[in-house]
């Protein structure tokens, strides 16, 4: 039998942490217990693991739980010279929950894959069927049954509170400075808290308000998972975000995580799956959708239409957008819908002009919206408007002023970390080259290369 090799990363970080062999024992099992999956574990376990024994998966994903919260920051299995005991089925998260406790297992090991850094989550990639499945699934399968929970402790209201307070921290900074920002940070908070309230005890009613709320936080990882260029794993955190709104009995949140992953489709390219995707979810909530919502749907249809160039199409779904959207009365919208308004309707537009080459008209569209929440709170979202009023300009031959735009844009992008932000520039740079050559862009080129974000996407050092 080969000798193993002791584990000096897990050493140094004990150390670091202030922990005797049997403190942390001790701090392990009590966040086993915390966590509502009590193991046993003495200083005889930690000896053997620092002599380099891989614990099982469970106790691993304790571990750097343990040692993540003492040490104040994101402690990785391979930080701490362990590796995952599981095999992870390649699957993972693209298959809809039939049963409750099947979604709560998936979730919960995505998020811990995806913390451990597991290739199969990284680095998969999109699966078309996994959103047709996930749409007809959701549209005819029956309510989920909801039981008291698990084996850990009581879960009441204030540990929800807490958890939706910490979940809109993270979403402010994903709006203001990207996904990529504190994506890490989140999946994190939710691999420890949103586990540990997905296994604890409550009524039926704490339950469902329970899974409400962790959906809009799966789906939050999904959203920023999509900002990060991680594309087959946002796909995996959709599905499941669904999953957990069927469980919540939330049948507009699950209509609005459809919109999004159409959203994600026509952004990856496959605009027949997310016109298909919207149409799902305007047709799943009809009678119960807010007018809000449902030109939110249309409007995610008509950008993925404009994408195959099927102009008649796109229009008549931008007039349903419009006309529900003349209807709405945002004190009848879920919280989580308010931010679309009339500047976010302009934006669609402006997406969709642009893409059925129509310039001037997306130009109108895309001016509306810049910079209409006047703090920065949504500078992603200025960065993207910025950057179709650009496309306008270029499509109409206006390249001088496309640049000066895109120059604004660039000092936008500056906070922000988003490889979305980064391919809208891209696609700029591409469109850009084939106008050739002038004093004027010349100009340009020496002033955006003082960028970052402009240095990534056009290869400059």
């Amino acid at each position: 039998m080969a000798a193993r090799t002791p584990n000096d990363r897990l050493a140094r970080l004990i150390e670091e942490a202030g922990f005797s062999h049997k403190s942390f024992a001790r701090a392990v099992r009590d966040a086993s217990e915390h966590a509502g999956t009590p193991i046993g574990c003495d200083h005889t376990s930690v000896s053997r693991w620092l002599q380099g024994m891989q614990p099982r998966a469970d106790a691993a994903g304790l571990i750097i739980a343990t040692l993540s919260r003492v040490l104040g920051r994101t402690v990785t299995l391979s930080d701490a010279g362990l590796t995952s005991s599981t095999k992870l089925p390649l699957d993972l998260g693209l298959t809809y929950p039939e049963e409750l406790a099947e979604g709560v297992e998936t979730v919960t090991q995505l998020w811990q894959a995806d913390l451990d850094e597991a290739s199969v989550v990284l680095k998969g990639q999109i699966s078309a069927p996994a959103w047709n499945d996930a749409s007809l699934a959701w549209l005819l399968a029956p309510p989920l049954s909801v039981d008291a929970g698990g084996h850990g402790a009581r879960v009441g209201d204030a540990d929800i509170t807490r958890f939706r307070a910490t979940i809109d921290l993270f979403a402010q900074m994903d709006n203001r400075f990207g996904g990529e920002h504190a994506r890490r940070s989140f999946i994190h908070y939710l691999t420890t808290d949103g586990t540990r309230l997905l296994r604890g005890q409550a009524s039926e009613k704490t339950r469902r308000r329970l899974f409400s709320e962790v959906a809009e936080a799966t789906l939050l990882a999904a959203w920023m998972s999509y900002d990060s260029g991680l594309h087959g794993l946002a796909q995996r955190y959709f599905v499941q975000a669904l999953g957990l709104a069927q469980a919540a009995n939330d049948r507009l949140l699950a209509a609005s995580i459809l919109d999004a992953m159409s959203h994600q489709a026509t952004f990856v390219g496959r605009y027949r799956e997310a016109a298909s995707l919207a149409r799902a979810a305007r047709q799943g909530t009809t009678g119960v959708a807010t007018p809000t919502l449902t030109a939110h749907f249309h409007a995610m249809e008509a950008r993925a239409l404009a994408r195959l160039g099927d102009a008649s199409a796109c229009d008549r779904a931008l007039a349903h957008a419009v006309r529900e959207f003349e209807r709405r009365n945002p004190d009848d919208d879920p919280e989580w819908i308010r931010y679309f308004d009339d500047a976010e309707l302009a934006a669609e537009f402006g997406h969709c002009f642009r893409d059925l080459g129509r310039p001037v008209v997306a130009s109108q569209y895309a001016a509306q919206c810049l910079g209409s929440s006047g703090d920065g709170t949504y500078l992603r979202s200025d960065f993207f408007a910025t950057m179709v009023l650009a496309d306008a300009h270029l499509g109409a031959g206006e390249a001088e002023q496309a640049c000066s735009v895109v120059l604004d844009a660039l000092k936008l992008g500056e906070q922000l970390r988003s490889a979305r932000c980064a391919s809208y520039l891209r696609e700029f740079a591409e469109r850009l080259a084939s106008v050739g050559k002038s004093p004027a862009l010349a100009g340009f080129h020496e002033q955006a290369a003082d960028f970052s974000l402009w240095r990534q996407v056009s290869g400059a050092q």
